[in-house]
């Protein structure tokens, strides 16, 4: 069964971004519990942006799960990428995803690789960015793999890279370098502008998707764009999706109505009664 969750940012240089909740830790997830939603996905600064004994209680007082974790924060505050061209700076951005991995294996949560794959510049080309791109995918795969979670890892628009686009040029990369324990995130709004269809695109990813980011066509929350989410919904059945749909959307028109809107649309599209 197909699980809700919605996003919490505590990273202040990512302000004006698609997250739902911010900087409130505590009160975030209490409303998200009290709005009905299964889980939280969270944007840290890093791994030491809270106690994990904390977040292990506040989850428990709210009933709620961890869906994911976000590795950004390494590109938005240190300007770190998997492909950088200086070994140097390539292994701090593997060290910053190693230790956001083993924060969210302590709660059963992925790390996901979006921004962090940066883009391929002329000095390197396209053809040794993917491999090195599918390199550290495929190690930092492996420490996901000591917590029994995959880790995953998000095509994204051409407005935010020049690697993968699409969900077929997701799969391609992990099948044709032999990637072991990744997923792939179909983010919708990432996929309204890339996929000739966002549901055909569902199809193409199949059985590597491990996450989908539930938003709409102009990252507002879903309902509040021109997305069509039925097909979306009918292509996740056929495939088997049964994780989480999370909500990285912009806090439009303000936080909590972004969060209701959601998981009104959620409950009415996956067939679920409100509370």
């Amino acid at each position: 069964m197909i699980q809700s969750a919605v996003t919490i940012s505590l990273v202040p240089q990512a302000r004006g971004g698609p997250f739902v909740f911010w900087d409130d830790l505590p009160a975030s997830i209490e409303r998200a519990s009290e709005l009905g939603f299964d889980a939280v996905e969270l944007f840290l600064p890093g791994p030491d942006a809270v106690a994990p004994a904390e977040l292990h209680a506040l989850l428990k007082a709210a009933g709620n799960q961890v869906a994911a974790v976000g590795t950004g924060a390494g590109m938005v505050i240190h300007q770190l990428s998997l492909i950088d061209a200086d070994l140097s700076r390539r292994q701090a951005a593997i060290d910053f995803v190693t230790s956001m991995i083993r924060f969210g294996g302590e709660f059963g949560a992925p790390a996901i690789i979006g921004s962090m794959q940066g883009r391929w510049k002329p000095e390197v080309g396209k053809a040794e960015s993917l491999k090195l791109l599918a390199d550290a995918l495929h190690q930092l795969g492996q420490v996901a793999g000591e917590f029994q979670i995959p880790l995953i890892y998000e095509p994204l628009n051409r407005y935010e890279t020049n690697l993968c686009l699409t969900q077929q040029d997701g799969v391609s990369l992990l099948e044709s370098h032999g990637v072991e324990n990744v997923l792939l995130l179909a983010d919708l709004f990432h996929m309204n502008i890339e996929e000739t269809s966002v549901a055909d695109g569902i199809r193409a990813g199949g059985k590597w998707i491990g996450h989908v980011h539930f938003v709409d066509s102009n990252r507002r929350p879903a309902g509040c764009g021109h997305l069509e989410f039925e097909p979306i919904v009918s292509a996740l059945q056929e495939v088997g999706y049964d994780r989480y749909a999370s909500a990285e959307a912009l806090p439009w028109p303000d936080p909590d109505s972004a969060a209701r809107q959601t998981i009104s649309t959620f409950q009415r599209l996956f067939n679920l009664g409100a509370d």
